[in-house]
């Protein structure tokens, strides 16, 4: 990612502020929300050494309060799970109290929260988890990853048992039921971007041969039995799934998305989901247009911004926009509201936007790039 200066890339008009789709209401289950910009879920590193948020994290979150609404980062269900250094869990009484103060500063500056559950799968290590990597087969992630000692080589990952998969469902489940009981809306299913769900989808991550491997419907298994337990625990209108078709984050790799995402979605359709949040979200390829056609539910959808690069000079606004004109009904944008706690405030008027400072994303904790980030208006920042 490079450091960018964002500029407005027009003269804010009484148009501008009123009538684009961005600023409009909107429902999402039980929720009203305030805006259709969804603030995407972001590993920023800022969690106590087992997994509890702190007050700064707190701070981060609620500074960010004016987006329709916060997914928050990903949060591992169980300690098999975690990915890196830092990262939040929801598996102990401790990690409920840490993300209860959170969403209760959201709530009092006016936002409202789902919480994503992610099990990294084959992205971990044991000197950060104390286990060894679970995945669906013993393919090892190429290269190294940051743990608590610095950058070490992956490991090969354990394949799962079928009891260990069924304790995994059960984590998802607990979790979850742990996230409403610390005061988050909903929580996200992360079967995205090369964790553990993801791996199971795969056929190049995937290479079982039970009734979790092989044909399409055994690969999607896992993930349906997953949201399926989930819902169980805490109700359909407050899950939701992300999905990033083809991404190849964490060296994955895919070549059959036009089978395994419509028979994902047509074995989730009926559930009466919250939402689905699709990762790099093209309105100009089929894929999305089929999947939007296959999802009879609220669809978030995270624009195919450039990665790594700048962002576009506008944050990602135009982007945005072409994707509700694709028959998105909720935008989510990231790396934006990383850098700017007033996001829509900024978008809404065409204000400059702060540059990202690549530096102080991930690892480095503390206050730096995370919650100094200025406000328009000095009372919010």
């Amino acid at each position: 990612m490079s450091t960018n200066t964002l500029v407005p890339t027009h003269t804010p008009t009484e148009t501008d502020r009123t009538d684009s789709p961005l600023f409009r209401p909107a429902r999402l289950g039980g929720l009203r929300l305030a805006n259709r910009l969804v603030m995407a879920p972001m590993t920023r590193n800022r969690a106590s050494a087992t997994g509890v948020p702190e007050a700064i994290t707190a701070t981060y979150y609620a500074q960010r309060a004016s987006a329709g609404l916060i997914i928050a980062e990903a949060t591992t269900p169980n300690a098999v799970g975690a990915t890196y250094p830092n990262i939040p869990a929801i598996h102990d009484d401790s990690h409920v109290a840490g993300w209860r103060t959170v969403t209760e500063a959201v709530r009092a500056a006016g936002g409202q929260m789902f919480l994503q559950l992610q099990h990294g799968g084959r992205v971990g290590h044991p000197e950060t988890s104390g286990h060894h990597p679970l995945a669906p087969s013993p393919v090892p992630m190429p290269g190294t990853i940051v743990t608590p000692s610095g950058h070490r080589e992956n490991v090969v990952p354990r394949a799962m048992t079928e009891q260990e998969i069924g304790a995994t469902v059960a984590d998802f489940a607990a979790a979850a039921r742990r996230a409403v009981d610390a005061g988050f809306a909903g929580v996200e299913i992360h079967a995205a971007n090369g964790y553990l769900l993801h791996q199971f989808l795969s056929r190049h991550t995937n290479h079982r041969t039970d009734g979790y491997g092989g044909s399409v419907a055994n690969r999607v298994r896992l993930t349906v039995e997953v949201v399926r337990a989930v819902v169980e625990a805490i109700g359909a209108e407050r899950v939701g799934v992300r999905v990033a078709p083809g991404v190849t984050a964490n060296a994955m790799a895919e070549d059959d998305v036009e089978d395994v995402y419509p028979a994902l979605l047509g074995a989730l359709d009926g559930l009466g989901l919250a939402y689905l949040h699709v990762v790099f979200a093209d309105p100009d390829q089929p894929l999305f247009r089929t999947l939007r056609e296959a999802w009879s539910g609220p669809l978030i959808a995270n624009p195919a911004l450039p990665w790594p690069g700048p962002l576009p000079a506008d944050g990602g606004r135009d982007a945005a926009e072409r994707l509700l004109d694709a028959g998105a009904d909720l935008v989510s944008l990231g790396r934006s509201f990383l850098a700017n706690p007033d996001l829509v405030t900024r978008l809404r008027t065409g204000a400059p936007l702060n540059p990202i400072r690549d530096a102080h994303l991930m690892y480095v904790g503390g206050e730096t790039g995370y919650t100094d980030y200025p406000a328009l208006d000095p009372t919010l920042g």
